[in-house]
């Protein structure tokens, strides 16, 4: 469900049976399934064309699964466990659940597995099973399963519910416990991150059900800097106005430390010398070393102080959240992989550069956030270069030219340049070399830079000089594509059948073999790549993965590619096609080229599928590719 209302296109039960790993027969079985959620509704449309999201899709989302499915049976038994100190009857909850024993004691095996690395365990005597641990571990099991439940990280109340049970805070409290909240933050005179308080929104739901519940922290002391008392003053009171609950202050702390941790950003008109006097030293220095390598590295202009600055606030909040286990997640992540996967690998350098320096290990979802700081850095740097060049062809009548360069300037000046104004009725058309030709009569031009446009620019017109734009640019990065492609790949690094049992390490070390073979790379690249593999997965669309090591240290620079006629199971995804691309230090400039482009080109299904479909050899896979990119 979540991978058609992502795509809103139609999708055949063959390309969502490879995206997920089943067989079609499943898929229509699926489907079923989820249009029986929503009696009388639509959430699955289907045609000649296969399927897509219908008007009942979110609504199907939002009443959670079966709770006769597995997963929903795991979690209710978790649950059971957190809310009962003094441990559950297993075969009395077998009963209440309408299971057998035997099938209880296969999902308490389960529980044990969803307990690693938690700090709880679960303790057995008899027919008795109980949780042991701290109260803070307990809640970090509610968060991870409230996560499980929520589609890309984003803020799921009803998910909530689901975990903590249908009786916890409702919609028509937290809505305006929200608004209130971030009032009140502004007016302590914070900056509100609207991606971080989701997930403090959820912490303070686990927090009020669990005092509520008498399951408060302990009674710690509220010390810290002022900021944190008047955090947690805060938090107690909407506590008291909005769920009846009050907050001792172990509890106050710990939502204050969640909030100044993730919700807190500095404003825009916030001074170097305020943000350096809240960031330790050595963050600093971490920041501000693996920043200078990430610019060498990527050729990027991301060494600015504010950059720098504002980045260390984000990664000494990091480095708070990575001590207490206590991610933030990102409902951009997905996104952020796809659409800038060049922006994704330079946040995937600087993770792993801090993990070194700093000891932190991340999650995906906090190398996003990362993603995002550089992405903002480098967008400022990067608007000024998109913006196309453009000669206005409108012969002279009074002021008309001047009038019709002033309304594109109005309307299109954050995307065309506007460089020259001809106001002959017979111009010379071939000395025109501007990126885009806007003319108001006939012109011997044919392309796509040349658009037909009124003389009083019209709102049709402006919608084509943007059509316009936006294929100029594609056509120039796939022509800097399409050379460079056909210059890199490697015809004995080529494989055109991967095994349906294949897995990812398996996939790496084929082409790897086959790369260090052409003396491309050693097998010290080869590891590296995995260890790249483990730090965030390469899946960066639904069917493409580009593995590789953080690093530009091959001979030459070479990519090896690996077809699957059946999807293969990589990372948190499914793909069909493998690149392992191997960069050199001579190339680097190429490197946003192929990288970010490659992505763009296997994002498209239906090129997908033709690739796959036709390109059973070397050269069929190369002339596919270069048809495609053709257009």
């Amino acid at each position: 469900m979540a991978l058609l209302t992502r795509d809103g296109d139609w999708m055949t039960a063959g390309a969502l049976a490879d995206a997920i790993g089943v067989t079609p027969r499943s898929i229509r079985s699926y489907v079923t399934a989820l249009n029986a959620r929503v009696p009388g509704g639509t959430v699955v449309e289907s045609s000649p064309l296969g399927y897509r999201a219908g008007t009942d899709a979110m609504a199907a989302l939002r009443s959670g699964v079966d709770a006769t499915t597995p997963r929903e049976r795991l979690h209710r038994l978790v649950r059971a466990l957190l809310a009962d100190e003094a441990g559950i009857d297993v075969y009395a909850t077998a009963e209440q659940f309408h299971v057998s024993p035997a099938t209880l004691e296969g999902d308490l095996g389960r529980v044990r597995a969803l307990l690693g690395g938690t700090q709880l365990t679960l303790e057995r005597t008899a027919s008795l099973a109980k949780l042991r641990g701290t109260e803070m571990a307990q809640r970090r099991l509610l968060s991870r399963l409230a996560h499980e439940e929520t589609e890309d990280g984003a803020f799921d109340l009803a998910a909530i519910r689901r975990t903590l049970g249908e009786g916890s805070i409702g919609t028509a409290v937290f809505g305006p416990f929200k608004n209130d909240l971030v009032a009140g933050l502004g007016a302590l005179g914070y900056f509100v991150n609207e991606f971080g308080i989701g997930d403090v929104m959820m912490h303070i739901a686990i927090t009020a059900d669990r005092v509520a519940h008498d399951r408060a922290l302990g009674a710690e002391s509220l010390t810290g800097p002022e900021a944190a008392r008047d955090v947690g003053d805060l938090l107690d009171r909407l506590c008291q106005e909005h769920l009846d609950v009050r907050l001792g202050a172990g509890d106050r702390r710990h939502l204050a430390a969640l909030i100044l941790s993730r919700v807190v950003a500095p404003g825009a008109a916030e001074t170097a010398s305020v943000m350096r006097s809240r960031i330790e030293p050595d963050v600093e220095a971490a920041v501000r070393d693996v920043v200078q390598r990430a610019a060498a590295e990527f050729l990027v202009d991301i060494d600015d102080e504010d950059f720098v600055l504002r980045l260390a606030l984000h990664v000494q909040n990091l480095r708070q959240r990575a001590q207490e286990q206590a991610w933030s997640r990102n409902p951009l992540t997905r996104s952020l992989k796809s659409t800038y996967p060049m922006i994704f690998e330079v946040a995937v350098f600087i993770a792993d550069g801090l993990r070194g320096l700093l000891g932190i290990d991340l999650a995906e979802d906090e190398i996003a956030y990362i993603a995002m700081h550089v992405g903002g850095r480098l967008e400022r740097r990067r608007a000024a270069s998109t913006v196309l060049t453009a000669t206005i062809v409108c012969p002279g009548y009074y002021e008309l030219h001047e009038l019709l360069r002033s309304s594109i300037d109005r309307s299109l000046g954050q995307a065309v340049d506007v460089v020259g104004v001809e106001t002959r009725v017979d111009p010379d058309w071939d000395a025109l070399d501007t990126d885009l030709v806007l003319t108001t009569i006939d012109a011997p031009l044919t392309g796509d830079r040349v658009v037909r446009i009124q003389p009083f620019l019209t709102e049709n017109d402006i919608e084509r000089v943007q059509a316009a734009a936006g294929r100029v640019r594609r056509g120039r990065r796939l022509t800097r594509l399409r050379a460079e492609l056909e210059r890199y790949f490697v015809e004995d690094a080529f494989v055109a059948g991967v095994p349906a049992d294949a897995d990812a390490d398996g996939v790496i070390r084929t082409l790897g073999a086959a790369l260090v073979a052409q003396g491309v790379i050693d097998d010290d690249y080869v590891a590296r790549t995995l260890e790249r593999e483990r730090l965030s997965s390469t899946a960066f669309t639904d069917a493409l993965a580009v593995p590789h090591a953080i690093g530009m240290t091959a001979t030459r620079t070479a990519i090896a590619v690996a077809l699957a006629e059946f999807s293969i199971p990589w990372g948190e995804g499914r793909v069909q096609v493998v690149a392992m691309v191997a960069f050199s230090e001579s190339d680097r400039e190429a490197f946003q080229t192929v990288f970010e482009q490659l992505v763009e080109v296997f994002s498209e299904r239906e090129s997908v599928h033709r690739i796959l479909r036709r390109g059973t050899t070397f050269t069929a896979f190369l002339d596919e590719l270069v048809a495609v990119v053709d257009g």
